[in-house]
């Protein structure tokens, strides 16, 4: 059975002790998606989006986002990142409902893996397209946003 990892022995929040892991290369995938209409659609593939260009900002928003993971989520280590890399693809729904899907790769040399940096990425890049494009339509919706493949360290691969 797992242990949570992130309590000391008084039952409080603790950063867990890596000092002792293996430095190993490791790396992180993640998906989220944003949900919208045609007409929020056409100005970010038509670049009308009064804002600018949604998916290249979206795109440095996450790999900045990925960068400050630490800063973020409280017991996450600041590690050393070597790539950041987003990916965007269109999927029609139907006539009137567009999804953008969006995945992270992260990777890194270190004593930590990087999913929560992959997971920030994706998270941080669908706020993104929601605040540059939510004065077209406040419905825009974020999707489901999860953990696609991690390796590296001692619990192995991990591919869902």
């Amino acid at each position: 059975m797992n242990e949570f990892t992130h309590f000391n022995d008084h039952g409080r929040a603790k950063m867990v002790d890596i000092t002792d892991k293996q430095e190993t290369s490791r790396m992180a995938k993640a998906r989220s998606s944003v949900f919208m209409n045609q007409q929020v659609h056409e100005n970010i593939v038509q670049q009308k989006n009064k804002k600018g260009d949604v998916l290249a900002v979206a795109q440095v928003a996450g790999i900045m986002a990925a960068k400050q993971t630490s800063s973020l989520i409280p017991m996450c280590h600041p590690i050393p990142i070597s790539g950041v890399d987003l990916s965007f693809q269109w999927q029609t729904i139907n006539d009137e409902e567009y999804e953008l899907v969006m995945e992270a790769e992260v990777k890194t040399k270190g004593s930590t893996g990087v999913e929560m940096e992959a997971l920030t990425a994706v998270t941080v890049a669908a706020l993104t397209i929601y605040d540059m494009c939510k004065a077209v339509d406040k419905r825009i919706v974020i999707g489901s946003t999860y953990l696609l493949t991690k390796s590296g360290g001692k619990n192995g691969d991990f591919i869902r």
